[in-house]
């Protein structure tokens, strides 16, 4: 905690009545904020439940979570959270209601902007989502207001809020607000507190900034405001609103009129919903006759009864969301193929896993993605931008057809010396996410997911978009990317340095390592994070296979390290082992070939292949030479799971030196490298034993159930846990 003396930034303020179904959530949300200096204080009002227990379960024994009880009780929220006010020790005050959660980063963002822009209260847009009916979430905002930062007069709040108004009222945002405010709730109101509490600041000279960013999960129940709507109610807010002074605004006096006719129009619509439900007629009948205008009122009931979403039904199997900006049409790269591997084993642990493309930039120059049957490890495939047909999805933007169109005659044309047609697409991992990509992951995201995991540490803060308040949340973190910005030969990559890069792996309950060392450097940078290694798994051939003398293979997409190894290898190491074996032959596969030039003698480069057992099978010697790159290296664990004898060097055995010795050639030097080939190329015996050896390794330690198994069981909340200790905690309440 970095609050000092003075107090911490921001206080949190959450009043709290029987909120057992949701406080937990409520509570993880606010504690596990990137803005550490706060304090939660949860003011209950004379709770009968075990929801006090269920916040300090979440809590785990952070010491900034503050309860506060009364002797009173059901005082209603304005004087709960007065309570709160006076404890409150932050130079903020942020509001958080107990059934709903927060983002992550949301406090430090909201009140860095507001603090930058001079603002005295700060409100964010709301993510409405629905958990008992089907209807899809939204965004609470509309129009100018959810494109950009707004100020917001007094005059524009109040005509946002009118009682029963069409229009998003800005009411229901849960502001910040500058402690210095001296802000109290007045008691009398049971409804909209929060609205009249703002507009009485902005009145008395505070100043509003409004910023778009979906930061507040709002829980929307399904009783509308028609159904806590009542007289008294109607007559409190009168006599609130009776006490503000316009001040000699005449805008704002007009609005506060319009206030008072629209409070008056919901007062007899009020009175004719009471005498429609008890079949009243003749008191109906008076209360249209006496306020007409009130009739306008009747078509939200009408449209509500007319499109009632139907109830959800609770699934019949667990699910699992993939949140990926990857392309991950098959196990085409080694990435790919890992998360193709995670996906199958939670499918074997029962779990269905749900693939959420959640950018349009997924498409990248190809208009169309053709899906191969590995992705059958998934149980629903969807791509933001895109519509699925059989085993293709197509996208829906014309300029991505454009761009294939250009990338099509660029790729033609080369081979006649024509380039520069057509430009690499942009990163999609790392590319910025947008409005539109968080609302369509919430709408396309399972409600009922057991966890949400995020391909590679960029997609991060997209996790929570997913409204899995109550599942556990992973980061498939692949390597870590700071490593390869550090490497002078990754240069087709996002520049991120080592802070930012925790700093987004902290945002998960827990952290996917692919190999023992770098999960040692995420557990000494996030102690308080679960951090579960699952190295690649392959399923490994029957028997081992020493191949034929003379041919090596080599397998790789188009990456900067197989780019850069292949070419040391070229030039440093091919020449070497043709002298020696002037019959010796290289044949490489994958997409590395397309940005390689035409091959020295005897290489022959095969592209991208449907099946590489044949090229395993029929390879004397499968070589890795590795000299960049950080995670796992997948096609060493393939190659040693075919049986093959393989040559790399030190960087192809990162993280698994312990697992691999004695079971593949380990040569750094040009010389020596060349030399293990050659001994292999030429000896039978010495490639079999090899062979046997590295066979031996992969099913006893890249095996499916060997690399998994702590990942299924946090998954299924079993094993280790996460911070703080609270994973089986949260199951059991969760459950």
């Amino acid at each position: 905690m970095n609050a000092n003396a003075a107090g911490p930034r921001v206080s949190v303020i959450m009043a709290n009545l029987n909120g057992a179904a949701h406080i937990a959530a409520a509570v993880r949300s606010v504690l596990r904020q990137t803005e550490t200096s706060l304090e939660l204080i949860v003011s209950d009002d004379g709770s009968s439940d075990d929801s006090l227990a269920r916040a300090r379960g979440a809590a785990d024994g952070d010491p900034r979570l503050v309860l506060l009880t009364s002797e009173r009780a059901r005082t209603g929220p304005a004087a709960a959270r007065n309570r709160a006010l006076a404890q409150a020790r932050g130079r903020w005050i942020a509001v958080v209601d107990n059934d709903d959660f927060i983002h992550p980063e949301r406090l430090e963002r909201l009140i860095a902007d507001a603090e930058a822009d001079g603002a005295d209260i700060a409100a964010d847009d709301l993510l409405t989502f629905y958990d008992s009916v089907k209807k899809p979430p939204h965004g609470h905002l509309r129009g100018a207001l959810a494109a950009a930062a707004s100020w917001i007069s007094a005059p524009a709040y109040e005509r946002s809020n009118r009682l029963l108004g069409a229009g998003p009222a800005l009411g229901y945002l849960k502001p910040v607000f500058r402690r210095a405010l001296n802000a109290q709730y007045d008691e009398t109101l049971s409804i909209g507190e929060d609205s009249e509490l703002v507009l009485r600041l902005l009145i008395g000279g505070a100043k509003l900034r409004l910023y778009p960013e979906l930061g507040y999960f709002y829980r929307k129940h399904t009783a509308s405001i028609s159904h806590r709507l009542d007289l008294a109610a109607i007559d409190a807010l009168d006599a609130a609103y009776a006490k503000l002074d316009a001040g000699g605004d005449s805008e704002l006096a007009h609005e506060l009129q319009r206030g008072a006719e629209a409070r008056d129009d919901a007062r007899a619509f009020t009175k004719l919903i009471s005498a429609l439900k008890a079949r009243n007629w003749d008191g109906a009948t008076q209360a249209a006759f006496a306020r007409p205008s009130a009739l306008l009122l009747l078509k939200d009931p009408i449209m509500a009864r007319f499109s009632r979403p139907a109830p959800r039904r609770a699934a019949s199997q667990p699910r699992v969301a993939l949140i990926s900006r990857q392309r991950i049409v098959g196990a085409t790269n080694g990435s790919s193929a890992y998360v193709l591997a995670l996906a199958g084993a939670l499918k074997g642990a029962g779990y269905a896993v749900d693939y959420l493309g959640a950018s349009p930039k997924i498409f990248g120059r190809w208009a169309i993605l053709k899906l191969r049957p590995e992705v059958g490890a998934l149980d629903r495939y969807l791509v933001h931008g895109g519509v699925r047909v059989g085993n293709v999805v197509l996208a829906r933007d014309p300029r991505v057809w454009a761009a294939s169109a250009l990338a099509v005659a660029d790729r033609v044309l080369s081979k006649a010396g024509v380039t520069g047609l057509s430009r690499p697409a942009e990163y999609a991992q790392g590319a910025s996410a947008t409005r539109a990509d968080r609302l369509w992951i919430a709408r396309n995201a399972a409600p009922d997911a057991r966890a949400v995991l995020c391909d590679y540490a960029f997609t991060s803060a997209l996790s929570p978009y997913a409204l899995v308040a109550n599942g556990r949340s992973a980061i498939i973190m692949h390597d870590l990317m700071s490593a390869r910005v550090a490497d002078a030969a990754e240069t087709n990559t996002v520049k991120i340095s080592a802070a930012d890069e925790f700093r987004m792996l902290g945002l998960a309950d827990a952290v996917i390592a692919i190999q023992h060392e770098e999960a040692a450097k995420v557990r000494a940078a996030l102690p308080e994070r679960v951090v579960l290694t699952a190295p690649h798994a392959a399923e490994p051939v029957t028997a081992p296979q020493p191949g034929e003398d003379d041919l090596l293979f080599f397998v790789g997409s188009n990456t900067a390290p197989n780019i850069v190894g292949l070419e040391w290898f070229y030039r440093e190491i091919w020449p070497l082992i043709r002298v020696k074996r002037p019959a010796a032959r290289l044949k490489v596969a994958g997409s590395v070939a397309r940005a390689l030039g035409t091959p020295p003698e005897g290489v022959t480069m095969l592209g991208v292949v449907g099946d590489l057992a044949p090229f395993y099978a029929e390879a004397g010697v499968v070589i890795s030479p590795l000299y960049t790159g950080s995670g796992l290296k997948i096609k060493l664990i393939e190659a040693l799971a075919a049986g093959k004898a393989v040559v790399g060097t030190s960087v192809t055995a990162q993280g698994v030196e312990r697992q691999v010795a004695g079971a593949m050639a380990l040569e750094d030097a040009p010389g020596r490298f060349a030399d293990a080939c050659i001994e292999l190329l030429g000896q039978h015996e010495r490639r079999a034993a090899l062979a046997i050896a590295a066979l031996a390794c992969a099913n006893a330690h890249f095996s499916a159930a060997a690399c998994f198994r702590e990942l299924t069981a946090f998954v299924r909340g079993d094993g280790a846990a996460p911070a703080r200790n609270s994973l089986r905690k949260e199951l059991s309440q969760s459950q």
